[in-house]
């Protein structure tokens, strides 16, 4: 899952984005709001961390940017605490949530998760596929109760897939989500995560849709378009 830090308080911006990062997601910064604006408008992120008092451009125009654009990702805006106003201007301008400072990152981190289980249609921490758990509170998963033990990619990976269950992604899409701006991006290397993933939690749960990308899902749900 990749992450966008929009914070000009570079301690800040710092602190969210290595925790953000231990906790297993691709992360870019931006430290004023026509950068952050720049990198939303042009990059697909799965969530957006959009501080409102931003320098060159604030945050909620930033944001209304975006929605006008039709960027649809979900949105945590940050406030400063006697500011109930920014608050108000910040959900009418389309953010999905807020956490006003100081705050713990840990409830940042909590909401993001919410975030984007809830743009993917899932409604708890846990997501299940067959015999595969994945944790998205603890950024563990399992095979039949047997903790799995993944590499970073290997790992958001499989997060990606399993958030999108059901759904053919491309390589490109996967490629997008799981490396940061600044990575040498190879679509080719996404076909050796694959083929690793599928030897530790099974050949028939991630499906190789000819042309088109892959698709995780249930055993016994396979298309006919599909190939192992």
């Amino acid at each position: 899952m990749r992450i966008l830090v929009v914070e000009d308080d570079v301690n800040l911006n710092r602190q969210l984005t290595d925790t953000l990062k231990e906790a297993g997601y691709v992360v870019d910064q931006a430290f004023d709001g026509e950068e952050g604006h720049y990198l939303g408008d042009g990059e697909p992120y799965d969530a957006v961390i959009l501080d409102i008092g931003l320098p060159e451009m604030d945050g909620v125009t930033v944001l209304e940017k975006w929605r006008s654009a039709g960027k649809a990702m979900p949105v945590l805006i940050l406030t400063a605490r006697d500011r109930w106003s920014d608050k108000v201007a910040g959900i009418d301008a389309g953010a999905d949530d807020y956490v006003t400072k100081p705050f713990h990152v840990e409830e940042v981190l909590a909401r993001i998760r919410a975030l984007i289980r809830r743009a993917a249609g899932h409604a708890t921490s846990e997501i299940v596929c067959g015999p595969v758990r994945l944790d998205t509170k603890g950024s563990k998963a399992t095979v039949d109760g047997v903790a799995l033990k993944l590499t970073s990619h290997e790992f958001r990976l499989l997060s990606y897939l399993m958030h999108h269950m059901g759904q053919v992604v491309s390589r490109t899409e996967l490629v997008e989500h799981m490396y940061d701006q600044d990575f040498d991006r190879d679509s080719n290397t996404i076909e050796v995560f694959v083929g690793r993933l599928r030897k530790k939690i099974g050949n028939d749960l991630i499906e190789t849709v000819r042309g088109l990308g892959y698709r995780m899902q249930p055993p016994g749900m396979a298309s006919k378009e599909a190939k192992s």
